[in-house]
């Protein structure tokens, strides 16, 4: 490995001066998982089951549920090109479309939930009674009494992001790296996560979609900072992205487990030691209610990795029954999903290729800075600087806290991100260089704007149409449903198109039968079985 790692200017000009290099920066791999509540026409959640038409929760390919049976998940196979990811999520929405209108139901557009009743009023996902199924349900039962089921109706965008095998062994080649290849990857893919940990604040600044939220989301009577915006609707007027504040994605008791980025060595050992020490607070809900019912997976501060809450994970496409964890063990990262994209209720699918370009061009700027490993208070400072955009970021007068790393000390927020917008250029350069156009300096140009002019944000462009409409965001988001619903519905698929997709979902209820049928041990063996992997 090199004694000093290289400079952000220093591979920059690697890769000008290598072809081959700078090419393979063409070849990145991206998928979208995308999520969505059904709701009725009158904007409350459906309370029907996740719907036959659609296939299989369990085993469809792209189609799926998240923690209700009324949160839709759709996930596209992994594409080379944005256009690519984005017709097949663009299919599946069409398809979804023509098959709700039999049940009179809408996708809602926006991140924070639509009109939300009592917690018993918000259906579990279920996937049917093999144990692979029933252990999904037990942990969505889990995460229902551990955080509340309201919380997990909030929905977002997840992005998966992987380079090249050619990119790799070129860039490890370049820099007399002598490591094995997996290890070198996997350490250059913590490399951008840290530096993602670091920045995260900007891109939430940018794309941040929910400052608002309904009236009924507040039941339980958490405690917030939040203004009244009118006598159905709470928000926050400097806020950028509540999905990733206090009242959404967090959890008092998370915020004791301390997840190390240093290396996947650090990271796995935190994360078992969460799955395998007992949370008193848990162990007092009990793993079995009275009945023999299972009310969690087990007592520890996490079930399994998936409850942990981050912005961004490292992954592994694991084996059926492998814990994530021991897939990261066994082969090292093989991809990166990025988890704080809220749903752009302006936009048909809540996501564009403009904003997948900005994130491929910030995730390379990652990776291409200099990633120095987490020292001292640093990590919970990137934890403050990000809670502080998340509720404050268009305030212009925010101040965020400086890194011990950092070469220019900047606490000015818009200063900082300005800074770190024209320290893209020149990357965005050498990436149009393998396109038409200019696309990626267009883009940044386009986000350069949103720091000179609050209001071209989404969060801003949010509360001003609710706004200007008179509208409280649930009437506001409930138009935006039934807008986007005409869109999708107003050109259907082709019959071809069509006949494909229902048998798929054919395809995967009969996958479901055949793991139905195939079970044959005890669940609480089988739970047991699983946890073995983390001893």
């Amino acid at each position: 490995m090199s004694a000093t790692p290289n400079t952000y200017a220093q591979n920059l000009s690697m890769i000008r001066q290598n072809p081959a290099l700078l090419s393979s920066l063409a070849l990145l791999h991206r998928g979208i998982e995308k999520e969505s509540l059904r709701v009725t026409p009158t904007g409350k959640l459906a309370q029907t089951g996740h719907p036959l038409s659609l296939g299989s929760a369990l085993c469809h390919p792209k189609i799926t549920t998240d923690y209700s049976e009324a949160l839709l998940e759709f996930i596209t196979p992994v594409r080379n090109s944005v256009d690519g990811a984005l017709g097949d999520l663009e299919a599946t929405h069409r398809f979804t479309y023509q098959m709700l209108a039999n049940q009179q139901e809408v996708l809602w557009p926006a991140s924070m939930p639509c009109q939300l009743g009592e917690e018993k009023d918000i259906p579990v996902a279920r996937y049917g009674n093999s144990n692979v199924a029933t252990m999904k349900t037990i942990y969505r039962v889990g995460l229902g009494h551990r955080y509340g089921r309201q919380m997990q109706t909030i929905s977002g965008i997840h992005y998966n992001f992987s380079l090249s095998e050619r990119f790799w062994a070129n860039y490890q080649r370049l820099l007399d790296n002598t490591e094995g290849h997996d290890q070198f990857k996997t350490e250059h893919y913590f490399h951008l996560i840290r530096n993602f940990r670091r920045y995260v604040p900007l891109f939430v600044y940018l794309f941040g979609a929910s400052p608002a939220l309904c009236r009924s989301f507040l039941k339980g009577g958490q405690p917030h900072n939040l203004s009244q915006f009118d006598e159905h609707t709470w928000y926050g007027p400097h806020s950028t992205s509540l999905r990733m504040g206090d009242l959404g994605y967090s959890s008092s008791a998370q915020e004791k487990i301390y997840i190390c980025y240093n290396s996947l060595d650090d990271y796995i050992q935190s994360l078992r030691k969460a799955i395998t020490e007992p949370h008193e607070a848990y162990e007092n809900i009990g793993l079995k209610n009275a009945d023999g019912d299972y009310q969690q997976l087990n007592t520890s501060l996490l079930q399994i990795e998936n409850e942990f809450y981050s912005t961004i994970r490292p992954k592994r496409v694991a084996a059926s029954g492998e814990a994530p964890i021991n897939a990261l063990a066994r082969a090292g990262v093989e991809y990166i999903e990025v988890r704080c994209i809220d749903i752009n209720p302006f936009l048909p699918m809540g996501i564009d290729s403009g904003e997948i370009q900005f994130l491929d061009l910030f995730l390379l700027y990652c990776l291409f800075q200099p990633s120095p490993a987490f020292v001292g208070e640093d990590f919970e400072r990137c934890q403050r600087n990000l809670k502080k955009v998340v509720a404050e970021g268009r305030d212009p007068a925010l101040e965020i806290e400086a890194l011990s790393t950092d070469s220019q000390p900047i606490t000015g927020f818009i200063e900082w991100a300005s800074h770190l917008l024209d320290d893209m250029r020149p990357l965005a350069e050498l990436l149009d260089t393998l396109h038409a156009g200019t696309p990626f300096q267009t883009i940044l140009l386009m986000q350069r704007k949103k720091l000179d002019d609050p209001s071209l944000t989404p969060s801003q462009q949010i509360l001003t149409s609710m706004q200007s409409n008179g509208q409280t965001f649930a009437e506001f988001m409930g138009h935006q449903a039934k807008h986007w619903q005409s869109h999708f519905c107003g050109d259907s698929l082709s019959d071809n198109a069509l006949a494909q997709h229902q048998a798929l979902a054919a395809d995967s209820i009969a996958k479901q039968e055949t793991i139905e049928s195939a079970d044959n041990m005890a669940f609480d063996a089988y739970l047991q079985d699983f946890y073995q992997q983390y001893r």
